[in-house]
């Protein structure tokens, strides 16, 4: 892709500053206050849990909370509640390590699960929208207004937590950060040390919602009516 007119705009933006153009040299200002970081600073994972669980009641989503062993019965449980038959889930290493993939072969006979695969192209998204539930992992967790974050790629389309009637997702423990400062952050450093970030990042809070009308908050009209979060220790 090319990008058009690009020094012309820059070399105009500088003439309207009164200054050259500068190509080199410039670096972030070092702030005397920095607020974004006081936020639930120096508060542990546990903590950090505690919050995200008290922010899940505003936000109108399920919390729930286990370990790696009970996290399928929990998963399972949750399955029932939405009446989930047709699932739809990343391509995440995770699912292996964490007993998921194991269950949902165990299950095979009751649940008909889709695992999201870019060789199919848009049948992924036909699948998406006819799925009772969407599964997805956390990537980072955000404590203080209840966000999930997923890295869309190849093997994980924003459609698993956009179209499903329900959404689940699972976030290990060590994803919660305080806030998008951090996860903000995380996302620069990547790029900074040069490491594959990708161009397409979903932050989700909760069921979908709109608040259009005279700002009364309506859940559940665009996207996935439910959702859970299952933090897993």
């Amino acid at each position: 892709m090319s990008i058009q007119n690009r020094e012309a705009f820059l070399d105009k933006l500088a003439s309207r500053l009164g200054r050259e153009r500068r190509t080199a040299g410039v670096e972030r200002p070092q702030w005397s206050v920095t607020p974004q970081d006081e936020v639930f600073h120096g508060m542990s994972q546990d903590e950090l849990v505690d919050v995200l669980e008290k922010h899940c009641k505003v936000i109108h989503t399920t919390f729930k909370r286990t370990d790696r062993d009970g996290l399928t019965k929990v998963l399972n449980e949750t399955l029932e509640d939405y009446e989930g038959k047709l699932i739809i889930t990343s391509k995440d290493p995770r699912y292996q390590e964490y007993g998921v993939t194991e269950f949902f072969e165990e299950q095979k006979e009751q649940l008909d699960v889709h695992v999201w695969d870019s060789a199919q192209g848009k049948k992924n998204q036909q699948i998406a929208e006819r799925a009772d539930v969407g599964i997805v992992f956390s990537d980072i967790t955000l404590a203080e207004s209840g966000t999930v974050t997923s890295f869309n790629t190849k093997d994980n389309g924003r459609s698993i937590s956009l179209l499903p009637r329900t959404f689940i997702a699972i976030i290990p423990k060590s994803t919660l950060v305080p806030r998008m400062t951090q996860a903000a952050r995380h996302i620069h450093q990547a790029q900074a040390n040069g490491e594959d970030v990708p161009s397409y990042v979903s932050f989700i809070t909760g069921p979908s919602n709109s608040a259009d009308i005279e700002m009364n908050l309506i859940v559940g009209v665009h996207g996935p009516v439910k959702a859970t979060y299952i933090v897993v220790d």
